[in-house]
């Protein structure tokens, strides 16, 4: 099931399905077990990259989850 239409706009916003795929998976860590929360967030994130508040970059480092070092 999908709840937003996030492809149509990361597709308008140019960014690559490799970038959305990798966008979602940290997503989807940041937010497990909640699909309708991670697909507004990737709405989001795809409507501030298209207006261009936001690249790609700074919207994949603003979800990173950090890794404990060892």
């Amino acid at each position: 099931m999908r709840y937003f239409d996030y492809q149509t706009v990361a597709r308008d916003a140019g960014i690559s399905p490799a970038m959305l795929d990798r966008l979602l998976r940290q997503l989807t860590e940041e937010l497990p077990g909640d699909l309708m929360l991670v697909e507004l967030h990737a709405l989001r994130a795809c409507m501030a990259i298209k207006a261009g508040h936001l690249t790609v970059e700074q919207a994949l480092a603003d979800t990173e989850v950090p890794r404990l070092a060892a």
